[in-house]
């Protein structure tokens, strides 16, 4: 009786190596089912956008390439907006020191 026991457990081990090898035939791809981040994509992201969304939890929090991808997006458009002050600065100041001044004398 023990020996059909070890048969037993020699096959359920050389099962799980087969499997783990892969022999078993390929595994199916896997599809994302999970619902994406919605944020507009024709428009700067607004206050109400950010409040709006909604990460997908996974095992330990959040998936961190939703939360990495929003923020490079942010990060971006914020750079961006930064870089047009600057410029409408820029352009003021140069509009503002080649205007001539004004003679006190004429009057």
């Amino acid at each position: 009786m023990t020996w059909v026991l070890w048969v037993l457990v020699v096959l359920v081990i050389g099962g799980c190596v087969v499997l783990a090898v892969g022999r078993g035939g390929e595994m199916r791809e896997s599809y994302d089912d999970r619902r994406d981040v919605l944020v507009p994509g024709d428009r700067l992201l607004g206050p109400e956008d950010l409040r709006a969304v909604r990460f997908t939890t996974a095992f330990r929090g959040y998936r961190m390439a939703e939360v990495d991808a929003l923020i490079a997006r942010v990060a971006g458009e914020l750079g961006a907006a930064q870089l047009n002050e600057q410029a409408e600065r820029s352009d003021d100041v140069t509009s503002f020191a080649r205007q001539e001044p004004e003679d006190p004398r004429a009057g």
